[in-house]
C-alpha cells in the first residue's frame, strides 16, 4: 500500500449497532491495523427524524467493548473534526451551492405528493421508480415563480444521461453501471441537512479517506458518489464491499435469527475476544481450517485479498461454541472477575452481598469447563450461594434403588462424613468409593443420591470438588434435609 492508510467507520445513530455494522467497523480497524493506519469514527447523524436516544453511545460502548480503539472521532477529537456530521453543515452546503453555481445540480421544487404518485405510476407500468427530471431545465422565470410561493427546495444533482460509469471494487473487481439507470438524486434535503450521497463524498474528501470498505448494499450507490467526486473535483478513494451476513435459512440476518444488537451479546456473557474472532470469519478467513484466531494474528493476516465476494452465513451455534472455547481458555482471576457482574445480576436477592472473591474463585473452577457464557453462570452455581434446596424427593431415588436404600445411603453416609476431619476432595473420595461397595450400591447410585441431596440437581460440577468447596457443615444440613425430605418430615 503506497501512502498514509485512513479508514472510517461512519454509522449512523437511527438504531443500536447490529452484527452487520460492528463487522464493518472491524474490517476497517483490522485493516488500519494492519498496515500501520488510522482508524476513524464519524457520526453520520443528518437523519434527523431516525435519530435514537442512546444510540451513539450504544455504538461507542459497542467498539470499546471489542477493543476496536479509534484514533480520530468523538471523544479522542483530531485536525479533521468535527466528527458529527451534523456540525459539519456549512461544508455541504457550500458544495452543494457550488455544483448548483457550475450547472452540475439544481433545485427541485416537486411536493412530497407528487413524488409518491410518480412512484406509484410507475410500479404500475413495471418501471424502476425514479425521479422524472421535471425540475432539471426550468428557466429562471419558472424557478421565480417556484420561489415566490413559498416552497423550499431540495438540491438534485445533474446525473449525466448518458455513458458509463466504473470503477474497481478490491473485492469484487471491476463495476460498471450505465448512467441512464441513475436518476438525479437528491444530494441536499429541504430542511438544510445533505443526504449520505453529499455528505460522505465530502468528508471521505476532506478526512483524506484513502479506502471506504462498506457493506455491499452501497454498491450500487457507488457510482452517484463517483460521480460527485468528479464533479465537485475531488479524488475519489479506493472500494471495497464487503459481502452481506445472511441468517442460517439465507436469508437477510434479521432478529428472528437471535439477538443481532452487540449489547445485547454482551448482556448474555458473550466475551469480546470471542465475538472479534466470530465476526472476523464472517467473510474473512485465514486459510480452510483454522476457526480459533487471536486477535493479534488476525492484525498480522488480514488482508482484502482473503474477503469472501459470496455471502457469509452467522452462525448461533459456532458463536456459542466459540465463546465456550474462550472462556476456557481465561486464567482462573480473569475468570473470576468477568463472571462477578453476572453473579451479582443473576443470583437471588436472598444471597448476600458483597460476594466473597475468595469463595466464588473456589466454585468458579468447577463450571469453567461447562459454560458457554457469562450469563449461564448464576444458575450454574446457584446451588453454592443459596440457603435452601427446592428438588423433588424422588430425584434423591437413582435407577435400580429404592426409597429404603436412597435412605440408608444417606444416613450411612452422614453418619462417616460427620466424622471426616478433612473434608477435601481426595478424603471425600477415599470416603464414599468404598462406602458404596458396603451399601452394595454402584459407586453411580451412591454419588448420584449424594448429588442431589447436597447440590438439587442431577447435573452438577465433579461431586467431590463440589462437597469440598459447599464445606461439612453446609453438606452435612442438605443430607439431613434429604433424609427428611424421604422419610416425610417437614424439611
Amino acid at each position: 500500500m503506497r501512502g498514509q492508510i485512513r479508514v472510517r467507520f461512519a454509522p449512523s445513530p437511527t438504531g443500536y449497532p447490529h452484527v452487520g455494522n460492528i463487522r464493518t467497523a472491524l474490517f476497517n480497524w483490522l485493516f488500519a491495523r494492519h498496515h500501520g493506519g488510522s482508524f476513524i469514527v464519524r457520526i453520520e447523524d443528518t437523519d434527523v427524524n431516525r435519530r435514537v436516544q442512546g444510540a451513539v453511545e450504544a455504538i461507542l460502548d459497542s467498539l470499546r467493548w471489542l477493543g476496536l480503539a479509534w484514533d480520530e472521532g468523538p471523544e479522542v477529537g483530531g485536525e479533521y473534526g468535527p466528527y458529527f456530521q451534523s456540525q459539519r453543515l456549512e461544508l455541504y452546503h457550500k458544495a452543494a451551492q457550488r455544483l448548483v453555481s457550475q450547472g452540475k445540480a439544481y433545485y427541485c421544487y416537486c411536493s412530497q405528493e407528487r413524488l409518491e404518485e410518480l412512484r406509484r405510476e410507475q410500479m404500475r407500468r413495471k418501471e424502476p421508480p425514479g425521479y422524472d427530471r421535471r425540475c432539471r431545465d426550468l428557466s429562471p422565470e419558472e424557478r421565480e415563480e417556484k420561489e415566490a410561493q413559498g416552497i423550499t427546495p431540495v438540491v438534485r444533482f445533474k446525473t449525466p444521461l448518458q455513458g458509463r460509469t466504473s470503477f474497481y471494487d478490491l473485492i469484487r473487481g471491476e463495476v460498471v453501471f450505465e448512467n441512464s439507470t441513475i436518476d438525479d438524486f437528491v444530494i441536499l434535503k429541504s430542511d438544510g441537512y445533505p443526504t449520505y450521497h453529499l455528505a460522505n463524498v465530502v468528508d471521505d474528501y476532506l478526512m483524506e479517506i484513502s479506502h471506504v470498505l462498506r457493506a455491499e448494499e452501497w454498491l450500487s450507490s457507488t457510482p452517484r458518489h463517483l460521480l460527485l467526486y468528479e464533479a465537485l473535483g475531488f479524488n475519489p478513494p479506493q472500494f471495497a464491499h464487503l459481502p452481506m451476513i445472511l441468517g442460517p435459512d439465507r436469508s437477510k440476518l434479521s432478529k428472528r435469527h437471535g439477538a443481532v444488537s452487540i449489547t445485547e451479546y454482551k448482556e448474555q456473557g458473550y466475551l469480546p475476544e470471542a465475538m472479534v474472532n466470530f465476526l472476523a470469519l464472517l467473510g474473512w478467513s485465514l486459510d480452510d481450517k483454522t476457526e480459533i484466531i487471536p486477535l493479534e494474528e488476525l492484525v498480522k493476516n488480514f488482508s482484502l485479498e482473503r474477503v469472501s465476494k459470496t455471502a457469509a452465513v452467522f452462525n448461533q451455534d459456532k458463536l456459542l461454541w466459540m465463546n465456550g472455547v474462550y472462556i476456557r481458555s481465561l486464567s482462573l482471576d480473569d475468570f473470576t472477575q468477568r463472571a462477578l457482574p453476572f453473579l451479582d445480576k443473576g443470583l437471588p436477592q436472598s444471597v448476600k452481598r458483597p460476594l466473597s472473591l475468595d469463595y466464588v474463585k473456589k466454585v468458579m473452577p468447577l463450571i469453567q469447563e461447562r459454560a458457554k457464557t457469562l450469563a449461564e453462570i448464576p444458575e450454574l452455581v446457584r446451588f453454592f450461594f443459596i440457603d435452601e434446596l427446592t428438588y423433588e424427593p424422588n430425584l434423591l431415588i437413582g435407577k435400580g434403588m429404592t426409597e429404603e436404600m436412597a435412605l440408608k445411603a444417606l444416613q450411612e453416609s452422614k453418619a462417616k462424613l460427620s466424622k471426616l476431619e478433612k473434608f477435601d476432595s481426595e478424603s471425600l473420595e477415599a470416603l464414599l468409593r468404598p462406602l458404596a461397595e458396603e451399601l452394595g450400591l454402584k459407586t453411580g447410585q451412591l454419588f448420584g443420591t449424594l448429588r442431589v441431596a447436597t447440590t438439587g440437581q442431577t447435573a452438577a460440577p465433579p461431586l467431590f470438588q463440589t462437597m469440598a468447596v459447599l464445606g461439612k457443615e453446609v453438606c452435612l444440613k442438605r443430607i439431613d434435609e434429604a433424609i427428611k425430605k424421604l422419610t416425610g418430615a417437614a424439611s
